[in-house]
């Protein structure tokens, strides 16, 4: 494994001084090392560097290294939907969910990397499509959640929730998230929906602050097809797809989604789910020893 792309959260000052130790470190070994195109002259790399858009990137790496946070990693990640090559996040954000690696470890896993030994876990994405009447106006992929809102309006949106074609409920509120495992200690968490293991089939559906307090989550499997029918909304709405991708929505629009490719994570041999969970969301309590 010697062809390895690299990205980074932009305009960070940090991000780019790791990018420039990790570009030297990788030269040395003799790797072949993809920049991406887009960071433009943020950062200042040596002749021995090829810089490529992250959309081009697939096919061409073995390997992909995100400096940066959850963010980040989603961003490069929707690039590699669909393929085999394994990325890498390495944190500089806050949780972490996704960037597993911590950067005092950067070095050394890279390392066990490219000897071979790597361990991945395949996240599934989501695909989601927008119709008005029988024209697909829009579609897009998401890997953390595909979400619908009410967009800049402040009045709530309308919709109804079908799955494999059979009618769940119709909700008025400020939206709907529909996530993966993957997603699920995202924005999901947040709006109060369940943490679902990365083992787990499944999508979790989260309403947003629901104008009737029965909406409550709800876990579907995931290789059911999920409709929604905006059948309310005084102005445009949107689909949000991982907080990176703005869809504009009409009332009477319709959106599809579905299970969609999947993407490989590198994590550290010695990671436990349960035991980044307890970290990550400081759990109380510890084992008994007797």
């Amino acid at each position: 494994m010697n062809r390895i792309g690299i990205s980074i959260k932009p305009n960070d000052a940090r991000a780019r001084n790791l990018l420039n130790d990790l570009h030297r470190w990788l030269n040395e070994k003799g790797c072949t090392v993809f920049v991406d195109h887009g960071l433009g002259n943020s950062v200042d790399l040596s002749t021995d560097c090829e810089r490529l858009p992250v959309s081009k990137m697939p096919g061409q790496v073995e390997l992909m290294i995100v400096l940066g946070g959850d963010g980040t990693l989603l961003h490069a990640a929707r690039d590699f939907i669909g393929t085999e090559t394994p990325i890498l996040g390495i944190n500089l954000g806050r949780l972490g969910f996704l960037t597993d690696t911590p950067i005092g470890s950067m070095f050394q896993v890279v390392e066990e990397i490219l000897a071979g030994n790597l361990k991945t876990k395949r996240h599934f994405s989501l695909s989601a499509e927008i119709w008005r009447g029988s024209e697909k106006l829009a579609s897009g992929m998401a890997m953390n959640d595909v979400v619908i809102e009410r967009s800049i309006h402040p009045r709530m949106i309308g919709f109804e929730m079908y799955v494999k074609g059979q009618f769940v409920f119709r909700m008025r509120g400020d939206g709907l998230i529909l996530a993966t495992p993957a997603g699920s200690t995202a924005y999901a968490l947040s709006a109060g929906g369940p943490i679902v293991h990365p083992e787990i089939n499944a999508v979790a559906v989260v309403p947003v602050c629901p104008h009737t307090l029965s909406n409550r989550p709800i876990v579907v499997p995931a290789d059911d097809e999920i409709e929604l029918h905006l059948v309310e909304s005084p102005l445009c709405a949107a689909l949000n797809l991982d907080g990176q991708e703005l869809l504009a929505l009409e009332q009477g629009d319709r959106v599809v989604v579905r299970k969609g490719g999947g993407i490989s994570l590198v994590y550290l041999p010695e990671r436990h789910y349960y035991e980044v969970l307890r970290s990550k969301l400081n759990w109380a309590g510890q084992v008994e020893v007797n």
